[in-house]
């Protein structure tokens, strides 16, 4: 996206609001010319054609409508010419204005497909670190109320721009029928271009709080549906809905004010030409009881200041929708122009290893603080009300998450990471993953540094499941193998490792059963599963466990880590997040980390003996496992 960003959102003139509202359509302009050019030629024809009614109407009026009452009889050949010129131009100005209307329909609808994939891809390219600062609420209402917005001008903007033309041609030939009436007609101009200036002043406020005013009342309701366990466990039905509707009472009385304030100016934006057209006609008469001007004339200059009246409110509409649009394409743009997005390499793994053999893991000085990578706020949202909170975050200090983390896996090896909360577990495994790059340091698999790797190539060999799996409304089937070409077989296999399929097999439909929205049909349990499943079924050179069992009773947690261990599964290097010192037993090496630090490493039975603070950590979760040492 190389279009540059209107004024800052500060800059809420009237001024700056219109030329900024002219940016934004000239942005749409040079990405769909063809099917504005199409729109912008049926609303000039149209225009046009409804000028040439006046010509019509000014022609019939001296040839035949003044001479039939002259001479008291209408020949039949002039009223078949009249009733034939009207009829051509009103079939003429009907093929206008479908074009019209299906130009610009097609490009207000291109262009908001157009930047909904933009802004999705924004979302997936930026880090998840950029996430942790912006409520979930919010980027909805971008993706959907905002870029709706931006473009609402593309609907009367080829109207606007084709009755220009008609506009113009109304104006020559109001000169040419009568200067004096001309220029008297054309003093409405400067009273419009007046009420538009204030109308922008007042309303441009109004447009930027009710599009934060949406984001909020998104966020709002997210939360609250994201939530509906703790809500209704918490029995907060009423305090949450009472959140919701003082949020959504303060939005309502925004767009109310907003409502009246562009009442007033479509009335008054119509009835400027209106009062217009009553001094010309006064002037008129006078002029022509003078003999200064005849009867068809002031006919003519009359009904052209109505025509001129149609361009001028199709221009008010245009400029009536620039504060909403302007604000919405501000938003927009803030998350298309964010920076910190992933830059990738060209490097894949090629034939290094074959898929499934596990990958050497090595942490070099590794840092990370969410502090060095916080980037400033989007206008709608202040750090004051949209703190990180990211996975491991230490509060409003915010010091190093990690600090000089140093580490070699080798391949097949199962390492256990142990460390109190706040320690920067989760962190870790993110980094691993690549969903965030170290600020400090490096971290390589198989040699090749992560960041210089191309994009999918880590995804392909690497596996992160985290604590809270996510299940997709879809079959077991879909939730495993994620579109990913995979046979039963090997869904199966998969399964079984995760000591998942028993119960799927006791489901009704086996792998086409649907497992309902966050898999509300299954236990914590099931899903962590589930998820496990997933990531086995790629097969990946690195295994990365977040506390991934945790709602697994020890006794099956037993069983899966035996299984990831076994001559078929356990090929793959292993991380895995623990708390349980049954499951940190089972490890090669156990990593203690603790401050962001790592303490100490080494076999359980060595840390146990040599390190208080691991031993204080493990034994507070068994205290009936304390030995005596």
């Amino acid at each position: 996206m190389t279009n540059q960003p209107p004024s800052p959102p500060g800059a809420t003139t009237p001024r700056a609001t219109t030329a900024d509202g002219f940016r934004v359509l000239g942005v749409a302009i040079r990405r769909e010319p063809w099917v504005f050019t199409l729109s912008t030629l049926g609303s000039a024809l149209f225009g046009a054609l409804t000028v040439a009614d006046a010509w019509v109407l000014g022609w019939s009026t001296d040839h035949v409508i003044l001479p039939a009452f002259r001479d008291g009889e209408i020949g039949a050949g002039w009223l078949v010419a009249v009733v034939a010129l009207f009829v051509a131009v009103a079939i003429l100005r009907a093929v206008g204005v479908v074009a019209r209307r299906l130009g610009a329909g097609i490009m207000q609808y291109r262009m908001q497909a157009h930047y909904r994939r933009a802004v999705t891809r924004s979302y997936l390219r930026l880090p998840l670190s950029w996430h942790h600062r912006h409520p979930t609420g919010q980027l909805l209402s971008i993706a959907n109320s905002d870029v709706e917005a931006a473009w609402a001008p593309i609907a009367p903007l080829p109207m606007a721009v084709g009755t220009i033309a008609m506009m113009v041609i109304a104006v020559v030939q109001m000169f040419l029928a009568d200067i004096v009436l001309a220029m008297i007609g054309l003093l409405v101009f400067p009273a419009v271009i007046a009420t538009n200036l204030i109308y922008q002043r007042l309303s441009s406020p109004l447009m930027t709080r009710a599009q934060q005013l949406r984001a909020e009342l998104s966020g709002i309701a997210h939360e609250s549906f994201d939530g509906a366990l703790v809500v209704k466990t918490l029995g907060r039905e009423d305090e949450e809905t009472g959140r919701f509707g003082a949020k959504a009472r303060e939005l309502r009385d925004v767009n109310i004010r907003a409502g009246r304030l562009r009442a007033a100016f479509d009335p008054s934006l119509a009835a400027l030409p209106e009062l217009g057209v009553l001094v010309v006609l006064a002037v008129g008469v006078a002029r022509v009881l003078a003999g200064a001007a005849v009867a068809g004339d002031v006919v003519q200059v009359a009904y052209l200041l109505t025509i001129v009246a149609f361009p001028i409110r199709s221009l008010g509409w245009l400029l009536g929708e620039f504060p909403r649009s302007v604000v919405g394409y501000r938003r927009v743009r803030s998350v298309l122009d964010s920076p910190g997005a992933m830059e990738y390499g060209a490097m894949g793994y090629g034939d290094r290893r074959t898929s499934g053999d596990g990958a050497r893991l090595e942490l070099e000085a590794v840092g990370y603080s969410y502090a060095d990578t916080r980037q400033e706020a989007s206008p709608e949202t202040s750090p004051e009300t949209s703190p990180d909170v990211g996975p491991d975050a230490d509060g409003p200090d915010d010091h190093g998450l990690l600090d000089r983390v140093d580490l070699v896996v080798e391949p097949g090896r199962t390492v256990a990471i142990v460390g109190p909360t706040a320690s920067g577990k989760s962190t870790l495994t993110m980094l691993l993953t690549r969903l965030m790059d170290p600020v400090r340091g490096r971290i390589r698999l198989d040699g090749i540094d992560l960041r210089d790797l191309s994009p999918g190539a880590l995804a392909e060999a690497v596996a992160l499941v985290p604590q809270t799996a996510f299940i997709f409304d879809d079959t077991v089937r879909g939730n495993v193998v994620l579109d990913r070409a995979v046979d039963d077989e090997a869904v199966w296999e998969a399964l079984r490792i995760a000591q998942a399929d028993g119960f799927v097999a006791a489901l009704p439909d086996g792998l086409e059963a649907r497992l309902g929205e966050r898999g509300a049909s299954l236990s914590g349990g099931q899903r962590q599963r589930i998820a496990l499943a997933r990531a086995l079924v790629r097969r990946p050179r690195l295994l990365i466990l977040d506390d991934a069992t945790s709602a697994v009773d020890p006794e099956v947690e037993q069983r899966i880590l035996a299984s990831l261990r076994d001559a078929d599964a356990g090929r793959a290097t292993l991380v895995v997040v623990a708390y349980r010192r049954a499951t940190i037993a089972l490890a090669d090496e156990v990593v203690h980390l603790e401050g962001g630090e790592v303490v100490d490493h080494g076999t359980h039975d060595d840390l146990l003996a040599r390190d208080p603070g691991y031993a204080r950590l493990v034994n507070a979760y068994q205290p009936e496992e304390v030995e005596t040492r």
